[in-house]
């Protein structure tokens, strides 16, 4: 894992914890900022607080697991992992990234799910500690438990005003791994829908001992059980099951539970639907290969020329909606065409600005609370492609993308001692380059390819972004 880290000072006002109030307990949540100085999104009453508990858990579990990491790392690992949580008119989202960047899980908190009051939307950090694990394991069914995100978890310091200061080094692969979740989910295609019951007894029956080779999850009559080799089709290909095993102790509460896959990728997802509430884990190809590596929202970055007028006025009309209407949106946003109000949602999405909702198949409103003018230059293909431009070493063929015609566009792009020949057509993009030769585009386009894109679609001046 790289020692890069991004720096910022989160002061949270009080950790976060689970005391008495009332007769009954009050679970604050200590944020770390948001549209104002510690704000307070939500304050209200969970409806089913122990099942709600038990979401959270789950998903600090997975925050908290490695699966491809050394142990020695574990620890700094498990203390720069702070879930993101974000409050629209709809829901209250909860997300979070696996010590490996493996896996990314979110709970979705719907308006069923809660009794309160929304004072204002937006995007934060929030504290969840060991002693908040603690206090989320001690939840009843017969317990009134009230969720208040925002700055009033200063009452809840032990017995005083205690202030909180903690510098946290947030890890690179934290911050890619948001921006490449959405690209990720958007490419997955639902393929099993069962019941909750059959689902409890397929994860039930998952091999206790990690797996070293993938399996396919297929259709079993109404239920669903592990193919070892590759169906005809139909099937959702899993490398790691361990992964699925935080799903254990909350399936018995799923409706429904739906799967997504992707074939070219190999990336899959497992949503439990619980009405009023969501889980959501979206699992990267291999267990050793992060999210924040897979390379798919580079295609999104590299747009930025081509939508660059488009993308001021779209974030400005984001209007934290829990699903995002792209006609709606273009229509706030000065007329602008559905069309290409979406491309500037994936554009926004490789910003961490949007993310992707399975169940809805369709954007939600989320803005990351860290440097995001940092992202492009996180990306070390982006960066190398727009040298590649600006050093003058690619050259167009002869439709060069000129007039929007849908003519294939190619190129050379000149290397150490080699020329690599590039194309870009309607059935994907090609190269000569080993990268490609190896992946297959499977981790996202190559430098090379990423380098043609940039120079046909005029984006060539090796400028970074900054702002949104």
């Amino acid at each position: 894992m790289s020692g890069l880290a991004v720096e910022h000072l989160y002061r949270y006002d009080g950790p976060s914890a689970l005391v008495d109030r009332d007769g009954g307990s009050l679970l604050r949540l200590a944020t770390s900022g948001g549209s104002e100085e510690h704000p307070r999104f939500f304050a209200g009453r969970l409806r089913q607080p122990r099942r709600t508990a038990e979401l959270l858990r789950a998903l600090l579990r997975v925050v908290q697991s490695r699966w491809h990491i050394p142990p020695a790392m574990l620890a700094r690992i498990i203390a720069q992992a702070d879930p993101v949580v974000t409050c629209d008119d709809a829901s209250i989202r909860f997300e979070g990234v696996s010590g490996c960047a493996g896996a990314y899980a979110r709970v979705d908190l719907l308006d069923g799910a809660l009794d309160g009051e929304t004072f204002s939307r937006g995007t934060t950090n929030v504290d969840f500690g060991p002693a908040m694990a603690a206090a989320l394991a001690k939840v009843r069914d017969r317990d009134e438990v009230d969720l208040a995100v925002g700055a009033d978890a200063v009452e809840l310091a032990r017995g005083g005003e205690t202030v909180v200061e903690r510098k946290v080094p947030l890890p690179v692969r934290w911050l890619k791994s948001f921006c490449e979740v959405a690209a990720i989910a958007r490419r997955l295609e639902p393929v099993h829908d069962v019941a909750g019951i059959e689902a409890r007894r397929w994860i039930r029956a998952l091999p206790k001992t990690p797996a070293k080779r993938p399996a396919w999850v297929v259709a079993a009559g109404r239920g669903l059980r592990l193919a070892h080799r590759e169906p005809r089709g139909g099937g959702v290909r899993v490398a790691g099951l361990s992964r699925l095993r935080v799903l254990e102790p909350i399936v018995h509460h799923a409706r429904r539970v739906r799967l997504y896959g992707d074939p070219a990728t190999g990336a899959c997802a497992v949503v439990l639907d619980l009405q009023d509430a969501r889980f959501e884990l979206v699992l990267s190809p291999e267990v050793w290969r992060g999210l924040s590596g897979e390379g798919q929202a580079l295609e999104a970055l590299a747009r930025r020329e081509a939508i660059a007028g488009l993308l001021p006025k779209v974030h400005a009309a984001l209007r934290w909606e829990g699903m995002i209407d792209p006609a709606e949106l273009g229509r706030r946003a000065g007329g602008v065409d559905a069309g290409d109000a979406g491309d500037a949602l994936a554009a926004l999405a490789a910003r961490g600005l949007v993310g992707w909702d399975l169940t809805g198949g369709g954007w939600f409103h989320r803005e990351l609370p860290f440097d995001l003018s940092l992202v492009e230059k996180l990306q070390p293909r982006l960066k190398a492609a727009r040298k590649l431009v600006t050093d003058g070493k690619v050259t167009l063929g002869e439709s060069g993308g000129a007039g929007g015609d849908d003519a294939p566009v190619t190129a050379t792009v000149a290397g150490s001692g080699v020329e690599h020949r590039v194309r870009l057509g309607a059935d994907g993009a090609r190269c000569t380059c080993p990268w490609f030769a190896k992946h297959r585009g499977d981790r996202g386009p190559c430098k090379h390819v990423l380098a043609t894109q940039l120079l046909a679609g005029g984006d060539g001046d090796g400028e970074e972004e900054t702002g949104a």
